[in-house]
């Protein structure tokens, strides 16, 4: 019978199409996951990969293991991460995929309690504004919006988002507010580049009563960065269409106010990602129940939808 750390590199290698790759997520060095596979090969008398500088390549017998024993490794794995908690508590390192500013504003501030809660866990936490490979780069959850759901992925929405008009009291002062959002194209606005597309992004804002109209606002400046886009408001420098989670503090302090309050875009949900296996490891099932529960008790899809942003 093949140790397990070979069949472990062996795969890992296969998914993620390098050595260097495979060590970052099993935590070994590339010459380590490098030796494990050609003893693997060694074993089996068979050779697994093409190797060249650039990539690994399965040759057809390598293929042929993998779909063979990819799915069975991955149920062993979760059973004996299981089985290692202490004394049957969540234990071992937890990879987690987030946002930059909202992981800091809405996930940091619950570490404390997770860590009370489950000390045996180690976050080992990605702030990055790019969707993940969730399987393919070993993460244990995501958190975010639209990231695709790959084969063996299942998703829990935490809250669908809105985008929301904001300025500074400061800039409307002595201004006319205005009541349609067709009244926004006289004003400075401040808009969104997209970092993926390098478009700046159109929007429509919808009403309760089911009218969508298309938002033309004077551009004034021109940001990638949400947080940024809230910085120059708060400046005074114009009016932003921001999603609520970046807006939701500085309309809470005062810095913002709502432009055209009963008026709304929908960015769609953001949720917490997980691979969905049979065998979910203790730590990735205490971590996603945590934030589902801690989200719904803070009333965080509500407050995603514009409700209770009244300055404190």
């Amino acid at each position: 019978m093949q140790p397990l750390s070979h069949l472990e590199s062996f795969v890992r290698s296969a998914e993620t199409g390098s050595f260097s790759a495979a060590a970052r997520q099993l935590g070994l060095t590339p010459a380590a996951v490098s030796k494990n596979v050609a003893r693997l090969e060694k074993s089996l008398g068979l050779r697994l990969f093409q190797r060249s500088t650039r990539k690994l390549a399965l040759t057809e017998g390598g293929e042929r293991l993998l779909g063979q024993i990819s799915g069975a490794l991955g149920t062993l794995a979760d059973a004996m991460a299981g089985a290692a908690g202490t004394d049957g508590q969540p234990a071992g390192t937890l990879k987690v995929s987030m946002g930059q500013a909202f992981g800091r504003e809405y996930l940091v501030p619950l570490l404390g309690e997770f860590l009370a809660r489950y000390p045996a866990v180690l976050p080992d936490w990605h702030f990055d504004n790019r969707p993940v490979d969730l399987i393919g780069q070993g993460f244990d959850a995501a958190i975010g919006g639209g990231i695709p759901l790959t084969p063996g992925v299942v998703a829990r929405e935490l809250g669908r988002i809105r985008v929301v008009a904001v300025a500074a009291p400061q800039y409307l002062a002595g201004r006319p507010l205005p009541g349609h959002p067709v009244d926004l194209a006289g004003f400075d606005g401040i808009l969104r580049r997209s970092s993926a597309t390098g478009r700046v992004g159109a929007w429509s804002l919808r009403n309760e009563s089911g009218e969508e109209v298309a938002v033309e606002a004077k551009p004034r400046l021109v940001f990638d960065d949400p947080e940024a886009m809230c910085r120059a408001a708060t400046m005074g420098l114009g009016i932003a269409l921001l999603p609520m989670p970046f807006a939701l503090s500085w309309l809470q302090n005062g810095a913002l106010r709502r432009v055209l309050p009963g008026w709304w875009a929908d960015a769609g949900p953001i949720s917490i990602y997980y691979p969905s296996r049979k065998l979910l490891p203790a730590k990735t099932r205490a971590f996603v129940d945590f934030v589902v529960e801690r989200f719904r008790e803070q009333g965080f899809a509500e407050r995603m939808q514009g409700a209770c942003v009244a300055p404190a």
